[in-house]
């Protein structure tokens, strides 16, 4: 099973993040399961918000939080604490939108790449960073769940923002 964290702030889309995942995963296989799922209270817009991703060849039913996860991705650098690592498989990453360097983690400026498509999040392009370096999901099934998931109006800017993340790491 893949297990993804998602860390962001009220307002960010982790939480559409973490679904639009799901949804490429299961896309254009019968044979793939996802769960997404929140957690978070009656927060208001900037608190701390936590999603969830989990991946599999089987029926996902643990809705429990991850506690060992393949990938944590934090939409905004000041929720990074060196304690995170702790929360990693042996071979995970943790993938950062940040304009500095973080030691032990993959920073990427996605507020960039956000900026330069007129999005006010960066979700879908940690989406495209995730799906680019993970391989999890193809940028294609990527794109057909921004597509089925997102309002039509939108679809264009998330897209090549998307896929301009996913080139990013293919460099």
């Amino acid at each position: 099973m893949h297990e993804i964290i998602w860390l962001g702030r009220g307002g960010q889309g982790a939480f559409t993040a973490a679904k639009l995942l799901g949804a490429a995963y299961t896309i254009d296989d019968d044979n793939k399961y996802a769960l997404a799922f929140p957690s978070f209270g009656p927060e208001r817009r900037g608190a701390p918000v936590r999603a969830f991703t989990k991946l599999d060849t089987k029926p996902v039913v643990d809705r429990s939080q991850t506690e060992k996860a393949d990938y944590i991705v934090i939409l905004d650098d000041t929720l990074y604490i060196p304690q995170l690592q702790g929360l990693l498989k042996s071979t995970g990453t943790i993938i950062v939108n940040s304009k500095n360097n973080i030691d032990g983690a993959l920073t990427f400026d996605a507020d960039k790449i956000a900026a330069d498509f007129r999005l006010p999040t960066a979700n879908t392009v940690m989406f495209g960073l995730l799906a680019g370096l993970s391989g999890v999901v193809a940028a294609d099934e990527a794109v057909e769940a921004i597509k089925g998931y997102m309002p039509a109006k939108i679809h264009e800017r998330n897209i090549s923002a998307l896929l301009k993340a996913v080139q990013e790491v293919a460099e």
